[in-house]
């Protein structure tokens, strides 16, 4: 995979990330964000080990799995090329965990180019919406239960950085695409950008992302940035197609069924 940025861009992208996700169910425990959101979004319900703190990483480990028995949640390990301790993924492997949803980040220097994809859409009109508002319709969208859609509506409304939710409706007024972006020191981060299955192969994803970063560029951001799983093609397409190149990958450990023992 190539890397046309730089380490230092990479590293302020993925701290943007990890605030643009910050649940008020989270705790610190030696170096990790121990994230216990009970919303669908593993990046807010899952371990971010973001310092090498002062434990071993089976005591730790031992630590942070015993929160999410608390709580009822399955838990996961966030691993990217910044996770701490070294040798993190290497023990989680050992241990069994199993390894999931391989993501990756991609990244674009604002302003894009216009689009010449050859996807003309029809007229779209968007509108800025509320978190309540957004959850509910993402939520019903992906299939997301009730308490899901609450828990992402209450992290939206309650982030340390700026969020806002857009949709985009067509002539008949129906919403044909609808995503909303995290802004923080000159980084806008686009997030849950989503398509209704009838809406799809029309250009309106792409006509949306670009309005969202129009306004982050609005806002002074200068970087734009996304996390996509690695096998979703037509989502990666899409933002090829604006302009987004990927820059680092991750993905999450998670112990089996039958637990995990650390020692």
């Amino acid at each position: 995979m190539s890397q046309p940025f730089d380490d230092e861009l990479q590293a302020r992208v993925e701290d943007a990330g990890i605030n643009a996700s910050a649940p008020r169910e989270q705790l610190w425990i030696d170096g990790w964000l121990v994230r216990r959101c009970p919303g669908k979004a593993k990046r807010a319900r899952c371990i971010q080990a973001v310092a090498p703190g002062r434990m071993g990483i089976d005591d730790k480990l031992a630590r942070s799995l015993s929160l999410y028995d608390d709580v009822g949640l399955r838990p996961f390990i966030r691993i990217t090329p910044f996770s701490q301790p070294r040798g993190l993924d290497a023990r989680l492997e050992q241990l069994g965990m199993e390894r999931i949803d391989d993501t990756r980040v991609m990244i674009v220097a604002l302003p894009v180019a216009r689009s010449h994809d050859g996807r003309p859409c029809a007229p779209l009109r968007y509108e800025t919406t509320d978190a309540d508002t957004f959850s509910r319709w993402v939520g019903a969208e992906r299939g997301s239960t009730p308490s899901e859609q609450l828990a992402h509506a209450a992290r939206l409304r309650e982030s340390p950085v700026k969020h806002v939710a857009v949709f985009a409706r067509d002539h008949a007024d129906r919403v044909v695409a609808g995503g909303q972006m995290a802004i923080e020191q000159q980084l806008a981060g686009l997030y849950d950008v989503n398509t209704p299955p009838a809406a799809r192969r029309l250009g309106h994803a792409n006509a949306l992302c670009r309005h969202l970063l129009t306004l982050a560029e609005q806002e002074g951001a200068r970087w734009a940035y996304l996390q996509v799983e690695a096998d979703n093609a037509a989502a990666r397409s899409v933002y090829g197609r604006i302009g987004f190149t990927d820059a680092y990958s991750y993905h999450y450990r998670s112990p089996p069924a039958t637990g995990v023992r650390t020692s």
